[in-house]
């Protein structure tokens, strides 16, 4: 299992097209991946669902913990971790 505490920096955190991104990135792996939003107490969800990643409710400056597990699982957390790194591909 790789694990990694990330802060989303985005102005709008991790809702629409970011989650949407986020989701879909996700996806491409055939590792499980979950998620948690550790500034709201969240609790571990699906990172493949846009639906139970948009209830994490994750806003500007929230820290978020990512859990891959499986084959590709450092891959995963390294294309997860780019992705919020690069800000979602927004300046």
């Amino acid at each position: 299992m790789a694990e990694a505490t990330i802060q989303v920096k985005h102005k709008v955190g991790l809702h629409a097209r970011p989650a949407s991104l986020f989701v879909q990135t996700a996806a491409k792996f055939s590792s499980a991946i979950k998620v948690k939003n550790i500034s709201a107490n969240g609790n571990f969800v699906d990172a493949k669902s846009i639906i139970m990643v948009l209830t994490l409710g994750v806003m500007k400056d929230h820290e978020i913990v990512i859990q891959t597990e499986g084959a590709d699982a450092d891959a995963a957390l390294a294309a997860l971790k780019s992705l919020i790194e690069s800000n979602f591909g927004e300046s």
